[in-house]
C-alpha cells in the first residue's frame, strides 16, 4: 500500500519517478485536494530534447492526468547563461536567434503528452524570457541577490564539483541558480505555482527555489526530484553510438525511436515499461515476469507504447511492422531510416568504411573496419568480410537502395541523390 493518499503522489511513487521530496505530507494533502500547480523548466539548447529528457515531459503528463495544474517552462531566459550542472566547461552560448529557433522545435513535443487551453487543469507553456530579460541589475541585486549566501552557493554541487575539479566556471554560469530560483517565485506570484519538480542533479537549485520564495513572502513552496536514469549497463539515458536519441522526428524517425526501446537491456524492461509508457502496472508486471525469449515481445510492447506517446498509433504500428519484416522476411522496408548520398560517390566507388560512418552505424574508420572484421556488417543482408569493399552502382538493389546492416537489429537505407 502506497503511503501516500493523493493519486498524483501515489501514481509517481507506484511507477518510480520520486527520488526526494522538501515536504511529502504537505504537498500529498495539495495533491488531494487537486490544488497543485507544478513546473519542470527546459532550456533550448538544441532543437529538439532527447529521450533523456522524457521523464520529467512524463512528470508532467501524471500531473495532468491526476487532475493536477502542470507548466512546461522555456527557458527562452536562462538558455541565454546556460546551466553548468553536471558540466566540466560553459556551453556554448547560443545567439537570440539560435535560442528562439530551438524553442519552436522543442515546442512541438508536449503537445504529444499534455492538453493545452485555457481551462482550470488544462496545460500552460510558459517562457522565462518574459521576466528575466527584463530584470534591471541593480535591482535583481537589491531584491533577490541579497537572499542568496555565497558561502551556501559554493556547496551546491553544480559549483562544487567544477572547482575541485580546477575547471573555470565564469561569472555568468554561477549566477544561474539564482536565475533559477526566481523563476519559481516568478511563476508562483504570476500563476500560483507550488511545486517545481526536476532531475536529482537539479536537487540544491529547486530547494535554493523554495528558500527564496519563502524569503520573498511567497505561499509555500515544494521541490520534488527524480532519480538519475541509467541503463542497466551504466550508461546515460538517451547517448547511443549514433549520438542522442531526440524526440523530434526529423531528428530520428519513428523507426529508429521504435528500435531504441525494442533494444532495451532484459534489465531495464520493467522499469521502462513504469517510467516511459502508461500501460497499467498489473500488466507491466505480467510483462516483466516473462523470461528468457518471451521477453523479446515485452521488449516489443515497450518500443510500441513508448513510441504510441510519442509519435502516435499509426507511426508506432508501421515501426512495428518495418522491424518484422525486415528481421523476420529480410526484406529492405521502405520505413528504414535512411541517408542520401550524392551520386558521384559511387562512381567508381563508396569504401564501405565511409558508408558505415556515413550511415551512423560507425563512429570512425577504425570502429568500422573493427565491425567488419567481427563478422558483424552486411551489404544487401550479404556479410561483408573485406573492409576495402567498394559500393557502386552495381550495388544497389532493384529498388534502388543499398542496405547496410549492423548485426540483426540496426540498419539503414543508402539512396544515391542526383
Amino acid at each position: 500500500m502506497s503511503k501516500f493518499s493523493s493519486e498524483f503522489l501515489n501514481t509517481l511513487s507506484t511507477r518510480g519517478y520520486i527520488h526526494q521530496g522538501s515536504d511529502f505530507d504537505g504537498l500529498d494533502q495539495l495533491a488531494a485536494k487537486k490544488e497543485v500547480n507544478t513546473y519542470i523548466g527546459f532550456d533550448c539548447t538544441a532543437r529538439s530534447l532527447h529521450v533523456g529528457s522524457l521523464v520529467q515531459i512524463m512528470l508532467l503528463y501524471w500531473a495532468q492526468q491526476t487532475g493536477q495544474k502542470t507548466i512546461a517552462l522555456m527557458g527562452g531566459g536562462t538558455t541565454r547563461v546556460g546551466d553548468p550542472t553536471g558540466r566540466d566547461e560553459g556551453r556554448k552560448l547560443l545567439t537570440i536567434e539560435e535560442i528562439e529557433d530551438n524553442k519552436r522545435g522543442i515546442q512541438s513535443v508536449f503537445a504529444k503528452f499534455l492538453k493545452f487551453g485555457d481551462g482550470p487543469k488544462d496545460a500552460m507553456m510558459v517562457d522565462n524570457a518574459e521576466w528575466l530579460t527584463k530584470l534591471n541589475y541593480i535591482d535583481m541585486l537589491r531584491d533577490i541577490g541579497r537572499h542568496f549566501s555565497i558561502n551556501r552557493m559554493l556547496t551546491m554541487d553544480s559549483v562544487k564539483l567544477r572547482l575541485e575539479r580546477e575547471h573555470e566556471m565564469s561569472f555568468i554560469e554561477f549566477n544561474y541558480m539564482i536565475l533559477q530560483a526566481y523563476d519559481f517565485t516568478e511563476l508562483a506570484r504570476r500563476y500560483g505555482t507550488n511545486l517545481q519538480m526536476g532531475g536529482s542533479d537539479q536537487w540544491g537549485n529547486i530547494v535554493t527555489g523554495v528558500d527564496l520564495g519563502r524569503r520573498m513572502g511567497t505561499h509555500q513552496l515544494y521541490a520534488l526530484t527524480t532519480p538519475l536514469v541509467t541503463l542497466a549497463s551504466g550508461a546515460k539515458m538517451g547517448k547511443t553510438a549514433a549520438g542522442a536519441v531526440w524526440l523530434n522526428a526529423d531528428m530520428r524517425s519513428p523507426y529508429e525511436y521504435w528500435q531504441f526501446w525494442r533494444n532495451a537491456e532484459d534489465a531495464d524492461v520493467a522499469r521502462f515499461l513504469k517510467l516511459f509508457t502508461i500501460l497499467p502496472l498489473p500488466e507491466i508486471e505480467r510483462l516483466a515476469a516473462l523470461g528468457g525469449a518471451e521477453i523479446n515481445e515485452a521488449k516489443k510492447t515497450l518500443a510500441t507504447e513508448a513510441t504510441t506517446l510519442l509519435h502516435g498509433k499509426e507511426a508506432a504500428l508501421e515501426a512495428a511492422e518495418t522491424a518484422r519484416r525486415t528481421f523476420e522476411e529480410g526484406q529492405a522496408a521502405e520505413g528504414l531510416p535512411s541517408i542520401d548520398v550524392p551520386g558521384a560517390e559511387f562512381r567508381p566507388g563508396l569504401g564501405i568504411l565511409k558508408a558505415l560512418v556515413l550511415a551512423g552505424l560507425a563512429s570512425s574508420n577504425g570502429d568500422a573496419r573493427r565491425q567488419i572484421q567481427g563478422g558483424a556488417i552486411k551489404v544487401n543482408d550479404a556479410p561483408v568480410a573485406d573492409d576495402k569493399l567498394q559500393l557502386t552502382e552495381a550495388t544497389f538493389t532493384k529498388d534502388g537502395v543499398i542496405k547496410l546492416s549492423m548485426g540483426r537489429k540496426k540498419h539503414v537505407l543508402l539512396k544515391a541523390a542526383s
